[in-house]
């Protein structure tokens, strides 16, 4: 079945490969981005494809919506302020873009309702993940107190003082809003799938893992991690790593998100559900730093670890994908050594401004590096 389909924030990363794939698929594509200088650097939408009819304009505009909604028979809404640590100082606009925004889109699909609704979520909502304890015992409400010296441990402990080893996430976990950020991606999902089946729609969210891969906004450094780690090596600076680096994360490539994004759209069963999706695969942060100054040319230029904490950030939290891969059929086999010599090769040819140090000297003066 051919459709019509919009999708919100589809200028940036990921909405530029789910556009590739969509019209590669046989559908039309129409696109609403506002195209914030943050991220795209005050650039047009260049990333996408001549056949994509674009339109710019912001999620929280009625008038704009009401325009692009027109002839759409469903929705990709990925359009959102991203970034843990900006999110604890830039409430006002992390939620009125993320959660006013949702709820003027679906002010607008009242009158205007289409098939399918999917929304972008993210792992945030999960918090601390899942754990396990010595015996064997889950734990899925773990929290970490502040560090009050040197000594202490930088995973979660159970009540001996024992470390808990983390374990894969299913979506069954209950969530816990560590960020602003991670409180306004659930208030997404939740105001998607109640809403979506109230109007006759079908709504779901995807909870994305680090999504990683060409198309990157290089210069914004409250992105993805790779593309922070990525413009500092380019800039011939070493990747900051918080902590001690062995906190743990799936990365997964933007085209298995964007095939996610596609099996979310078209699959039957999966109307009014929540899936992870990731790669299946953890890895320390301080191992992908290693990895891709290799990748990049530049292995001496390991990480800096900063032995800090950033408020918001979680320690581990690694994905079970076996519900989107058992019901939807998805699944991922790439090779992550081959995707950062893929992404380094890209990043050579771009230019990035580094503004790592700045995101870092803004935090540090609110208090919320420690």
């Amino acid at each position: 079945m051919r459709e019509t389909i919009l999708i919100t924030g589809g200028a940036g990363f990921i909405g530029s490969h789910v556009s590739r794939l969509l019209l590669a698929q046989g559908h039309k594509v129409k696109v609403i981005d506002s195209l914030i200088d943050q991220v795209h650097g005050g650039r047009g939408p260049s990333c996408l494809d001549g056949e994509v009819e674009f339109l710019r304009g912001d999620i929280r505009d009625a008038t704009a919506l009401a325009s692009a909604l027109q002839g759409v028979d469903s929705v990709i809404h990925l359009a959102a302020e991203v970034g843990v640590g900006q999110s604890m100082y830039a409430i006002d606009r992390y939620v009125s873009v993320n959660d006013l925004g949702t709820a003027s889109l679906f002010q607008q699909l009242i009158l205007r309702p289409v098939r399918r609704v999917v929304v972008a979520s993210s792992m945030s909502i999960y918090g601390e993940g899942l754990y396990r304890d010595a015996e064997g015992r889950l734990h899925e409400d773990v929290l970490r107190p502040p560090r009050r010296d040197g000594r202490a441990s930088w995973d979660p402990v159970d009540s001996r003082g024992i470390p808990l080893r983390p374990v894969p996430t299913p979506e069954t976990k209950r969530p816990s809003l560590a960020s602003v950020y991670a409180i306004t991606k659930y208030v997404q999902e939740r105001l998607t799938l109640t809403l979506a089946p109230a109007y006759g729609m079908e709504g779901v969210a995807l909870r994305l893992w680090n999504a990683y891969g060409p198309g990157q906004a290089l210069s914004n450094p409250y992105t993805g991690v790779l593309a922070i780690f990525a413009s500092r090596l380019h800039n011939r600076q070493r990747p900051i790593v918080f902590e001690d680096g062995q906190q743990r994360r799936d990365f997964v490539h933007v085209e298995d998100v964007a095939r996610a994004v596609l099996l979310a759209l078209e699959h039957p069963r999966a109307a009014g559900q929540v899936y992870n999706v990731a790669s299946g695969v953890d890895r320390s942060v301080e191992q992908v730093a290693l990895s891709l100054a290799r990748a990049m040319g530049q292995p001496a230029l390991g990480p800096e670890i900063t032995g800090k904490a950033r408020s918001g950030d979680i320690r581990h939290n690694i994905a079970d994908i076996s519900r989107i891969r058992d019901e939807l059929g998805f699944s991922s086999d790439r090779d992550f050594e081959d995707d950062l010599a893929e992404l380094a090769e890209w990043v050579g040819r771009q230019q990035a401004e580094d503004r790592v140090a700045q995101a870092r000297q803004e935090l540090e003066a609110r208090g919320l590096v420690a």
